[in-house]
């Protein structure tokens, strides 16, 4: 993980619902116990991968599915492709679906 995605997990850490305060309830077992995944820069937090990450789409492409992700056309952000065929990460997908279709009207008023 590299520091930019080091602080965008700690941002996510605090969505998290057994952060409390910089503790982990779960590690809890009498005294206080500081959340491991606000303090590394790897993902050792079960609860935090299968919980909190897919929160952050880009970031757990990054993370998780380095193989299978791809860039995005438009942003340079990482998205997981639904398809063999995507060219553009969801977000972008429907921008430039509608700046097609507005281009295509336009096209076909001005034939008429």
């Amino acid at each position: 993980m590299n520091y930019q995605q080091y602080r965008t997990a700690r941002r996510l850490v605090h969505s998290c619902c057994n952060y409390d305060c910089g503790n982990c309830l779960l590690l809890d077992d009498g005294e206080e116990c500081i959340c491991p995944q606000s303090i590394t820069y790897s993902l050792i937090c079960k609860w935090f991968r299968a919980a909190v990450l897919p929160l952050d789409a880009g970031l757990c492409a990054a993370l998780l599915h380095r193989a299978d992700r791809r860039k995005c056309v438009l942003c340079g952000g990482y998205y997981l492709p639904k398809s063999n065929r995507s060219k553009y990460c969801p977000e972008c997908a429907e921008q430039e679906r509608r700046r097609k279709t507005r281009d295509r009207v336009r096209r076909h008023r001005a034939d008429m």
